[in-house]
């Protein structure tokens, strides 16, 4: 199984889509020898579903489709040489992955036929066992229905612990503990711009594009923040989990 999970899809608007995880999304590609993939752009709302595959054609220099243009979104994983799943609304896309029957496909794709999974922002919710941990609003009038499961662990992306001055709401670290109150045996791994997670032959990698650490949340322990996957030791299954 290889999983990229990607906290967010660019560090900059004028940069490509994914392009702070191009070394490793290239070496994955070449070595495969992949030449063409499948997005999945049911989170985006308000942006051209054609554009976003024609920008990551050009970024990851491969042939990208999106699910609209196969007979079904069924055949369209069924076919995949590698699935991108894209940032933007959570609720709406495991909504809609529920409606397309794609759970299943997708969990099959990646566990039986190695298929990779690239996933970034509501891509990377997507892929843990809920989107309980999504930053996105409810849009829909949708139950928290189960999500792919992929990666043991709930995942926060684009997570910031800066305070904001004047602002008297909930800071993403009470959200975050909150969580784990109410959830006292699940953890979350805090994801920071321009950070993923690569699962690749039952190893684990963390990377960042600024030398950033990522953060664990767990009930009843302080918030730890880590630059080395072997934190993780404890809540994921990976037997190896290099530095």
């Amino acid at each position: 199984m290889e999983l990229f999970l990607l906290s967010n899809g660019k560090l900059a608007d004028d940069a490509p889509l994914l392009s702070y995880a191009h070394p490793q999304l290239h070496a994955m590609i070449a070595q495969r020898g992949i030449t063409s993939a499948v997005l999945v752009p049911y989170a985006i709302i308000r942006g051209d579903h054609a554009q976003r595959a024609q920008d990551l054609s050009d970024s990851l220099g491969i042939q990208v489709r999106t699910v609209h243009e196969f007979d079904s979104p069924l055949a369209a994983i069924e076919q995949a040489e590698l699935i991108l799943v894209s940032g933007g609304n959570t609720w709406l896309l495991n909504q809609m992955l529920h409606e397309h029957g794609l759970i299943v496909a997708i969990q099959r794709a990646v566990r039986e036929r190695q298929v990779p999974y690239v996933g970034w922002s509501a891509g990377c919710n997507v892929a843990t066992p809920s989107i309980r941990t999504t930053n996105d609003m409810p849009v829909r009038s949708s139950v928290v229905l189960p999500a792919l499961g992929l990666f043991p662990v709930q995942i926060n992306p684009h997570y910031l612990d800066a305070h904001v001055s004047g602002h008297m709401g909930e800071t993403r670290d009470e959200r975050l503990a909150e969580f784990c109150a109410v959830n006292p045996h699940e953890s979350v791994i805090a994801l920071r711009e321009g950070s993923f997670l690569h699962v690749s032959e039952n190893c684990l990698r963390y990377y960042s594009a600024r030398g950033e650490d990522f953060k664990v949340f767990r009930h009843g322990e302080p918030i730890a923040a880590f630059h080395d996957v072997l934190a993780l030791q404890s809540l994921v299954p990976f037997s190896c989990q290099p530095a």
